[in-house]
């Protein structure tokens, strides 16, 4: 008989032997020397992938993520040919055989790449099946030259000149590569490469003249580099310089200070890298980003001040951004990771994903505003210009209107879904965003694993994964260390495992894998003070991810719109013109007091009366700061302000979750430089 010592033992040695046999590096990028036996990555000459794209359907998101696709799958995105004019399918110039009719240009394409993407993501039958409608028009539309979809399009009636303009294409291309991926239909490519022949033959003084195509071309460029890695085909290499040569330089300084241009062009050089290899085009982007982020992003919920156009003197956290330029930012960051692995552009895009992109929507995603901004404290359809560059209503939510972004909106959530894992080039696996998901991949030598990963981040900080193997399996798996954690911990199979990670780098466990096994990974959440000095000398909170936002009391008014698909404004209920109190001489935690809450039912975390996690604060009300007569909300006055008022405690929730918020905020404290109010 054997004792219950060394039962204890024989089980400690067990576990030992079962830790012992991974070995745990860090790297801050997955190597290049070799490439992927089973996924489609860059061929040469082109740069080698450090992280892969997964075939769509190969991660099913779980949890909260999920929720917000079938938010968007019951919303306003679900339901939009109901609702949009664009989409209106008798005489849509989209769904006819000879490309003639209404409707020509963006919407339908901007629509149906994040609509015929939710339905791939969450095998939702309905979505499939309308999807297939309007795949089925743009494939029907090939012409024997090798255009295809609205004849409009081809003479050049969105520049109004002769040449064409091949903006609409560039979308719909995007469609037609996830429907690809998703089916393996052979027409998508035979018409792309029929398609791009056409291109290669248009004279230069023909091809991508100004404004939106020749600013936002690297799409296109995309799309080539997509085709020529499944088909090796030279004439796109040679159609990829033309774009270059021919498209908004990018390369060389900012092209254009519109926002939505800004979001999805300033990638662009990091795109033509792939091809180059000259480094210069890789740092243009980033130069790209320090330029506009640094003069007019210097506010919470990592987007900037743009509210059609950035303008001199406006960059303050009043300034809104176009939902179209959050999502389209998100992209730009999905796609920078594959091409450079560089994990600071998983923290920028987390921090819109978590941040800035949720409430652009009300929290069941049946209404959408043009514009969000760090402080709103108040969402009427009142005219807020010169303050905002645009006029009329530009705050509200309201299914029915804002063009671009009512039907650019859906890609947000599906393609976030689609990059949470990535392949590795030496067949490994790469957790690159944390979201309940499960994940099923080919890995090391070609057999089929699951991962399973439980969490509720970024409302926690744990996040556990399960292995589900038929045998054993040989490889590498990379863990993304976000930036803003110092010291994460790690645990495989139930046993701490030491491992120093810096921020921004891979944890990587390379070993056999059995059916099973498991990871933990606790990235602890610190709570951070952020001080805008440009905007007031202002002041965020941040934990973790999250930046956090005044709990401001929400009515809701009808609005315009229909009984099915209403308009709202929404006004405040309660205060909101505070500073918070802050002592540079305590710890944040004797500040500021973190409470977690009960998970919502409904799988909402990003709604206010929700919302998981809330913080308690100190703060002064400054009778002072007001919206101006148009209901703007005033500048941020320079910080340290004093004030008379008593104070009050007040609660912060998420800014993710509030839709009235101040999220850049004046603060009180002493010292010779304090203000009054």
């Amino acid at each position: 008989m054997i004792g219950s010592g060394a039962l204890l033992i024989t089980a400690m040695a067990m576990q030992l032997a079962t830790t012992l046999d991974a070995a745990v590096r860090v790297t801050p990028v997955p190597p290049t020397s070799t490439t992927n036996d089973f996924y489609v990555a860059n061929q040469k000459p082109l740069t080698l992938s450090p992280l892969i794209k997964l075939p769509i359907g190969s991660i099913r998101p779980e949890g909260w993520l999920r929720r917000q696709l079938e938010l968007q799958a019951d919303g306003f995105s679900g339901h939009l040919t109901e609702i949009s004019q664009f989409l209106k399918k008798e005489g849509n110039a989209w769904l006819a055989a000879n490309g003639e009719g209404h409707s020509p240009w963006e919407e339908m394409p901007y629509w149906l790449k994040g609509f015929g993407d939710t339905g791939y993501v969450l095998g939702d039958q309905r979505i499939l099946d309308e999807a297939k409608v309007w795949i089925e028009g743009i494939l029907s539309s090939r012409q024997a030259d090798g255009w295809f979809g609205p004849v409009a399009n081809k003479t050049g009636a969105g520049d109004n000149k002769k040449a064409p303009d091949l903006w609409p294409n560039m979308v719909a291309l995007n469609a037609l590569r996830t429907y690809h991926e998703y089916t393996s239909d052979p027409r998508v490519l035979e018409l792309m490469q029929e398609y791009f022949k056409w291109e290669l033959a248009l004279p230069d003084e023909n091809f991508l003249p100004p404004f939106w195509q020749q600013q936002r071309a690297g799409d296109n460029m995309a799309s080539v580099y997509w085709l020529y890695n499944r088909t090796g085909q030279e004439y796109l290499l040679k159609l990829a310089e033309k774009i270059q040569r021919n498209m908004a330089n990018w390369t060389e300084t900012v092209a254009s200070w519109h926002n939505v241009n800004i979001a999805q062009c300033f990638r662009a050089p990091a795109v033509y890298y792939q091809q180059s290899h000259d480094a210069y085009f890789l740092q243009a982007t980033e130069r790209n980003y320090t330029m506009i982020w640094g003069a007019y992003g210097q506010v919470p919920g990592g987007m900037f001040g743009g509210d059609e156009n950035c303008r001199r003197g406006h960059y303050g956290p009043r300034q809104g951004i176009e939902t179209c330029a959050s999502v389209e930012f998100m992209l730009s960051c999905e796609m920078l990771l594959t091409i450079a692995g560089d994990l600071t552009w998983a923290d920028r895009c987390e921090d819109v994903a978590f941040n800035t992109f949720p409430p652009a929507m009300t929290a069941d995603l049946k209404g959408l505003h043009y514009l969000v901004c760090p402080n709103q404290c108040q969402l009427d359809s009142k005219d807020k210009s010169p303050g905002i560059e645009n006029g009329g209503d530009m705050f509200s939510y309201d299914p029915h209107s804002y063009r671009c972004c009512q039907h650019n909106v859906a890609h947000g959530w599906p393609y976030f879904a689609e990059h949470l894992w990535m392949a590795t080039p030496d067949n490994g696996l790469a957790a690159v965003f944390y979201a309940a998901s499960e994940v099923t991949a080919k890995v090391g030598d070609g057999k089929q694993v699951v991962i399973e990963t439980r969490t509720q981040y970024p409302f926690e900080d744990t996040v556990r994964l399960a292995v589900s193997a038929k045998s054993p399996a040989r490889f590498p798996l990379y863990l993304r260390v976000p930036g803003w954690c110092e010291k994460p911990t790690l645990r495989i199979n139930g046993r701490n495992t030491p491992v120093h990670a810096s921020p921004r780098t891979f944890i990587v466990v390379d070993r056999t894998w059995k059916d099973g096994d498991s990871v933990e990974l606790t990235f602890p959440m610190e709570l951070r003070l952020r001080y805008w000095i440009r905007n007031g000398n202002s002041v965020c909170l941040d934990r973790g991810p999250l930046t956090y936002s005044l709990k401001i009391g929400e009515k809701y008014v009808r609005e315009g719109g229909t009984d099915a698909w209403p308009g709202y404004e929404v006004y405040p209920t309660t205060a909101w013109n505070y500073g918070l109190v802050i002592d540079p001489a305590k710890p944040l935690g004797k500040q500021f007091d973190v409470r977690t809450k009960a998970w919502p039912a409904d799988n909402q975390p990003f709604a206010a009366e929700s919302a998981p996690i809330e913080i308690t604060a100190q703060a002064h009300k400054i009778p002072s700061w007001q919206p101006d007569e148009r209901g703007l909300i005033g500048d941020v006055q320079l910080s340290p302000v004093r004030s008379d008022e008593p104070v009050e405690t007040v609660t912060l929730i998420p800014m993710g979750a509030a839709r009235l918020r101040i999220s850049a905020f004046p603060w009180m404290g002493p010292g010779p430089n304090v203000r009054d109010q």
